[in-house]
């Protein structure tokens, strides 16, 4: 009958031609509020569902393995059919650029120091780099972009220009490679040349990885600074982001709480 009246059905008029219209609008408002409320809850229970299921797959590891994947990704669920492709050579270059380079700079300071053992520091930096470098590059930059694509964040969108760009200097002064940095770049190849022609031609090939590294990232972040232009996104609203982050981080709310109750009580002392 509610409906009628809205559809300005005739027959609803001569049914109900007493009614006061306030309280129909009433009647309107506050159905439309109950409507809104059960949506939301819907809502809600889909997040909550979906929240459930999706269980952490990265890294890909062994179910009998015991240490559990870390992270969730998923480029075809997550990232927006334009942004896919550039994510996902973002991971590649992290994945199979970057770790595959350090490796393998490891490698060329291994046989560098075989054939001259004064350099063993390049050896041992290069084991650090290895190990620090290639989780570190994932947590700084390959994540935060990977947020930046999936949820339109301009926090993680700063974030990453600003730790990437740090990345891409990184690149260039690997591919120089000053001696006793740990990193098989071009003049600590061309200085092995007279030792060893072969360690000298594989430290040149590490340096060639080391270069491609550098172009492909200026690239890659050219590429993901146009996209992010067109997104709206701005410093403004990752301010915004960042303060609203921080306000409801759990940790900042006990910590202002208990700052706030010990301020209280030394008041009242």
């Amino acid at each position: 009958m509610y409906w009628q009246y809205l559809h300005g059905t005739p027959r609803y008029f001569k049914q109900r031609q007493g009614t006061c219209p306030k309280t129909l609008l009433r009647q309107q408002a506050e159905l439309e509020k109950r409507a809104a409320e059960l949506e939301r809850k819907e809502q809600e229970l889909r997040d909550r569902n979906t929240a459930l299921g999706k269980e952490n797959n990265w890294p890909p590891l062994p179910k009998f393995f015991p240490i559990k994947p870390c992270f969730y990704q998923d480029f075809n669920e997550e990232i927006p059919v334009e942004y896919q492709r550039v994510c996902k050579m973002m991971y590649y270059l992290w994945m199979f650029v970057w770790f595959v380079t350090l490796f393998l700079n490891l490698l060329a300071c291994l046989v560098y120091f075989t054939v001259s053992t004064q350099n063993g520091v390049d050896f041992g930096l290069s084991i650090l780099w290895f190990i620090l470098f290639t989780p570190v590059a994932f947590l700084c930059w390959y994540r935060p972009v990977y947020k930046a694509f999936k949820s339109d964040s301009s926090f993680s969108f700063f974030f990453f220009f600003f730790i990437f760009s740090f990345q891409v200097i990184v690149y260039i002064i690997q591919s120089v490679g000053i001696p006793g940095w740990g990193n098989s770049g071009w003049i600590t190849a061309i200085s092995v040349l007279k030792t060893s022609i072969a360690v000298s031609v594989f430290m040149m090939v590490v340096a060639g990885f080391f270069s491609g590294n550098a172009v492909l990232s200026i690239i890659l972040l050219k590429m993901v600074h146009s996209m992010y232009r067109h997104t709206g996104a701005s410093f403004q609203k990752a301010q915004e982001e960042f303060s609203q982050g921080v306000v409801t981080n759990r940790t900042f709310q006990s910590a202002a709480t208990t700052a706030a109750s010990s301020a209280a009580q030394g008041a009242f002392q």
